[in-house]
């Protein structure tokens, strides 16, 4: 066979170090010799497709597209999250780590042939145009991408800065229908904040390089601005798609004093690794509420589980993404690199969360609450001709109607977010209760004491 290709066209040489790479590696990871035959025979079956379509395809194909091809089948064979990455798509995803890219602002997956989308991320013009998490792409600018490798799909999304692009799209048990998209430069705010009566509430919506240091940052003003009014803080990981596994370790460490935050297991026996936290809580054990949905997948599940096993957090909304496996970028020089599934991850309590995610302690289904003015049949003293003070609340209602929705205001129409504002009112308010009880109790109970005292 390997004198039959040397006679064969120069072009062949190529195929020859792609077969010779192949054996060595075979031979150092099959074991037995029917094995090692059965290797070279479908090594051997590699050299004969090639050359077939090198030969006769009806279009001329260079050997560096066929071997990359065959190269990104072989790994996207294995799973949605395994690919190769061509050295432009290696630069972009770099780019993306450090928190600015280009394209649409849609962390994707591959499901059934089509590209699914785990999560729209915040203010980007996938997100402004209505992509929800679980959203299937079936066609792009009037044609179907069915069968198209995730970074082909990927290559037809990205495009010019402000071109447009039409995506087809399906969602639930809907018929399809068509979402235009602007394009543009991804500029990710991974941290946001706000308070709410009291409570600090921190967005995260990606795991880039920045993000711990921005969640501190936004902590620290909360906590600066409240002093000891503060009650507690919403974590909120909804449509968070995931991004660097080191930033959710230290993420969940900043509210953990000990144990596991996660654990990792691979092919082998000893190929496990557990990571534990160090000593320190920002939030000095205050109430914390996690906010998560369908959308918050790999590194959000990662925190959200290491909390809920410690019973370190209350976890409130659905049921996560379910991707619980680990991706390893293995750069290979000169060519790009691969993406390759290398591990599990496990929480704390040794449960897998690959394709069962995390299920929320208090599940609060999504939806929006718009404040509504009171029904006339609930009637109060305001209601009745003449009533004391009537006149002031009049003009304050008049105020309020005249002025928009602030942001908090906002927030709280979203039933997630108000629920968990009121499981923290209420945690504190019970904190509280119990300190002024057992307070009054030990004062009695002195009292009494000193009141026997001073009869005998």
């Amino acid at each position: 066979m390997l004198k039959l290709m040397f006679n064969k066209n120069k072009r062949f040489f190529i195929i020859l170090l792609f077969v010779f790479n192949f054996l060595f590696f075979s031979t150092n990871l099959v074991k037995g010799d029917n094995n090692r035959q059965e290797t070279y025979k479908q090594l051997n079956l590699f050299g004969d497709v090639f050359q077939r379509v090198q030969e006769q395809y009806v279009d001329g194909v260079s050997d560096k597209e066929l071997i990359e091809s065959a190269i990104s089948g072989m790994l996207q064979s294995l799973d949605p999250h395994s690919s190769y990455l061509s050295p432009e798509s290696y630069k972009d995803m770099q780019v993306k780590t450090k928190g600015t890219f280009g394209g649409l602002g849609i962390e994707i997956t591959m499901e059934d042939g089509f590209v699914k989308v785990v999560s729209p991320i915040d203010d980007t013009p996938a997100a402004n145009a209505g992509m929800k998490s679980g959203d299937l792409i079936i066609g792009i600018d009037g044609e179907s991408i069915k069968g198209l490798t995730i970074n082909e799909a990927v290559s037809k999304l990205r495009g010019p800065v402000n071109s447009k692009v039409t995506i087809t799209v399906v969602r639930d048990k809907e018929d399809p229908f068509e979402i235009e998209i602007v394009r543009d430069v991804i500029k990710i705010r991974s941290v946001k904040h706000e308070v709410i009566n009291e409570i600090g509430y921190v967005r995260l919506t990606t795991f880039s390089d920045t993000t711990t240091s921005g969640m501190e940052k936004s902590i620290n003003e909360i906590r600066k601005e409240l002093g000891d009014k503060f009650q507690g803080l919403i974590l909120d990981l909804r449509n968070n798609p995931g991004g660097l596994l080191n930033q959710s370790i230290s993420v969940a460490d900043s509210f953990l004093d000990q144990g596991e935050i996660v654990s990792t297991q691979g092919r082998k026996e000893d190929d496990t690794s557990r990571i534990f936290a160090k000593k320190g809580d920002l939030i000095d054990g205050k109430p914390l509420i996690v906010l998560i949905n369908s959308g918050s997948a790999s590194a959000s599940e990662i925190v959200a589980g290491a909390l809920k096993d410690h019973s370190r957090a209350i976890i409130v909304g659905t049921r996560s993404f379910g991707k619980g496996s680990v991706q390893s970028i293995i750069p290979l020089p000169g060519n790009g690199a691969m993406r390759l599934t290398t591990a599990r991850y496990y929480t704390p309590s040794g449960i897998s969360i690959q394709a069962k995610g995390i299920e929320p302690d208090i599940k609060v289904e999504a939806g929006m609450t718009e404040t509504k003015k009171e029904a006339n049949q609930n009637r109060r003293e305001e209601n009745l001709r003449g009533a004391l003070d009537k006149k002031e609340l009049e003009s304050n209602e008049q105020k309020n109607k005249k002025s928009d929705a602030s942001p908090v205001e906002k927030l709280l129409q979203d039933n997630q977010i108000s629920r968990a504002v009121d499981l923290i009112k209420g945690i504190h308010l019970f904190s509280n209760k119990s300190k002024n009880t057992s307070t009054a109790l030990k004062d009695n109970s002195n009292k009494l004491r000193k009141n026997n005292s001073a009869r005998n």
